[in-house]
């Protein structure tokens, strides 16, 4: 497998209580990738380990060929910001900001023009259903509604990898699947990895592959070249 990003033989504990034990996980370019498994399993610890928002205790994260586990946080900063996309359960939307100036944060960061980056977070919004709402406050806007600007945030910037954790979560079933249909419509069409944290089987069905996590380890778990 020529994997985007993979993972091996990684552990993480939060105090004495261990959330990962010696995980192996390799995705692909273009890959959905749907990891389940129950509440407090050490799903969100190795989505998070895989993005480098935490270090593993031991183990080793590659993206590209390169050790994510050992960049410095700045360079991790970097990846954060531009070659990953990420939406978790509930969007976070920064509620001073508009709608469209949400979305375009993660070009603004990178340092795109504003009249640029602006105009690329637009044309997300009529993909997403919120054409017209560009100019409100998080507050003012539906929890779904801001869910879904969440998910046009993460894929304004044209990420290679989105780290979706219940991305899900506080949507309908029929705006759910929308969600799901356009996280795989952008993997075919522009090679993007994503992985998907669900507890729910509808959206899993929605994966090229499904990972189960119990006990901070892989149910039936495979190796990992």
């Amino acid at each position: 497998m020529n994997a985007l990003l993979r993972a091996r033989g990684l552990h993480k504990s939060f105090g004495p209580t261990p959330a990962l034990r010696g995980v192996d996980v390799a995705v692909e370019a273009g890959e959905v990738v749907a990891v389940t498994g129950p509440s407090g399993s050490g799903k969100s610890t190795l989505l998070h380990c895989l993005a480098g928002i935490l270090t593993p205790d031991a183990g080793q994260v590659s993206f590209d060929g390169r050790r994510v586990d050992l960049m410095p946080d700045r360079r991790r900063s970097q990846l954060r910001r531009g070659t990953f996309g990420f939406v978790f359960q509930f969007g976070q939307l920064v509620p001073e900001l508009p709608v469209l100036e949400n979305v375009a944060l993660p070009l603004l960061l990178a340092g795109r023009g504003r009249r640029a980056a602006l105009a690329a977070a637009r044309a997300w919004l009529p993909r997403l259903g919120l054409d017209g709402l560009g100019d409100r406050l998080p507050g003012e806007i539906a929890g779904g509604q801001g869910q879904r600007a969440a998910i046009a945030r993460a894929l304004v910037g044209g990420p290679r990898i989105v780290f979706a954790d219940e991305p899900t979560g506080s949507l309908d079933s029929v705006a759910g699947d929308q969600v799901m249909e356009l996280l795989v419509e952008v993997a075919r069409a522009e090679r993007t990895a994503v992985l998907v944290v669900t507890h729910e089987a509808r959206v899993a069905a929605y994966a090229d592959r499904r990972i189960k996590v119990r006990d901070g380890v892989l149910a039936h778990p495979v190796a990992v070249p």
